[in-house]
C-alpha cells in the first residue's frame, strides 16, 4: 500500500514500500512516469529486498515540483528521504531521469550499489526532438479515464510495448478528473524545465565521486519508427569515469525496458545485489 512521506510541512511523497530485509532498494522512474513503473523489478525483488518506489514531487500524488524544478532538486528531495527514514547504505535504482537523480545522490552519499536504467549520460538535442513535442498529451483534456487509458494505449502499441495489465496498471494511476475533464497529474513545463536540468548533469564531476558498484543498462532499441532515446555514445563519459562500472546493453527499446519483463536485465541486476551483499556480510 502506498503511504505519505513528509519532508517537510509543505512538501509531500507519495512512496511505496515493500519489507524485505536482504537491504534497502530505492527506485526513482523517469520524467513523466511515477512509481508504479517499477513494478516488473519489484516483483522480482520484493520478497527479498526492501523496494521502496516514489512518486517525484510534480508526478503522481506527491507534491507539486518547485518553481525551478530540475534534477538537482529532486536529488535533494531523494538525499532528505534517505535521511529521515534512516536508511543506511542504500542501493539506488534509477530510469530515464531517475538515473540521473541517482547518480547524484550516490556521488553524495555512501550507497552500497548503483542501478542505471538507460539515463545518467550526455544529453544532446537529439533527445530533446525526441522527447519535448511528446509532452504535448500531458496538456490534453480527456472525456473519461477510460478515454486515456486508450488512447495511451495506442502511443504504446506505436513505441512495441505489449500491453497487460501492469502497463495499465501504471496508466491509471497517472490520470486524474479535473474540473475540465480527465488529464495527466503532470504538468508539460514542469516537464520541460526538468528535462533542461539533464544538459547541466557532467558525467566526470558525478562519476568520480561514486564508490560503489554500478550496473549501467543501454536500450537500443528504436522507438517505433525512431532512433534510441540514448546511444551508446551517450554513456562514453560515464563508463569512463566511473571507478567499477559494468555496462549491458539491450535490444530493448527506452520503454519496454520498464514495461515489460527483462529476464536478462534481472539476472543483471541481481548479480549485482549479490555481489554487494557479500561485501555488506
Amino acid at each position: 500500500m502506498a503511504e505519505i512521506h513528509h519532508l517537510t510541512d509543505h512538501k509531500k511523497l507519495m512512496f511505496h514500500e515493500s519489507d524485505g530485509t536482504a537491504g534497502t532498494i530505492i527506485a526513482v522512474h523517469g520524467l513523466t512516469g511515477n512509481h508504479k513503473t517499477f513494478l516488473h523489478y519489484e516483483q522480482g525483488l520484493e520478497e527479498s529486498y526492501r523496494f521502496i518506489s516514489y512518486d517525484l514531487r510534480g508526478r503522481g500524488d506527491s507534491s507539486p515540483a518547485e518553481n525551478q524544478t530540475s534534477i538537482f532538486e529532486h536529488t535533494k528531495d531523494l538525499l532528505l528521504f534517505i535521511k529521515q527514514k534512516g536508511i543506511e547504505n542504500p542501493i539506488l535504482m534509477g530510469y530515464s531521469m531517475g538515473a540521473y537523480i541517482c547518480a547524484l545522490a550516490a556521488s553524495e552519499i555512501q550507497t552500497a550499489g548503483l542501478i542505471l536504467l538507460d539515463g545518467a549520460g550526455i544529453t544532446e538535442e537529439k533527445q530533446r526532438d525526441l522527447i519535448v513535442p511528446s509532452l504535448s498529451r500531458l496538456q490534453k483534456k480527456y472525456a473519461s479515464k477510460n478515454d486515456y487509458v486508450t488512447q495511451t494505449k495506442t502511443i504504446y502499441e506505436g513505441l512495441h510495448v505489449e500491453w497487460d495489465a501492469i502497463v495499465e496498471e501504471i496508466t491509471n494511476y497517472e490520470v486524474h478528473q479535473t474540473a475540465n475533464g480527465w488529464q495527466h497529474k503532470s504538468d508539460a513545463l514542469v516537464m520541460e524545465k526538468d528535462f533542461n536540468s539533464f544538459y547541466a548533469f557532467k558525467p566526470k564531476e558525478v562519476f568520480l565521486k561514486i564508490n560503489c558498484p554500478i550496473l549501467l543498462v543501454i536500450a537500443l532499441g528504436p522507438l517505433g519508427q525512431k532512433p534510441p532515446l540514448f546511444t551508446k555514445e551517450t554513456y562514453d563519459q560515464s563508463i569512463e569515469y566511473a571507478k567499477d562500472i559494468q555496462s549491458i546493453e539491450v535490444p530493448a527499446n527506452h520503454y519496454t525496458l520498464m514495461f515489460e519483463k527483462q529476464p536478462y536485465i534481472e539476472s543483471k541486476i541481481l548479480e549485482l545485489l549479490n555481489r554487494v551483499e557479500k561485501v555488506t556480510q
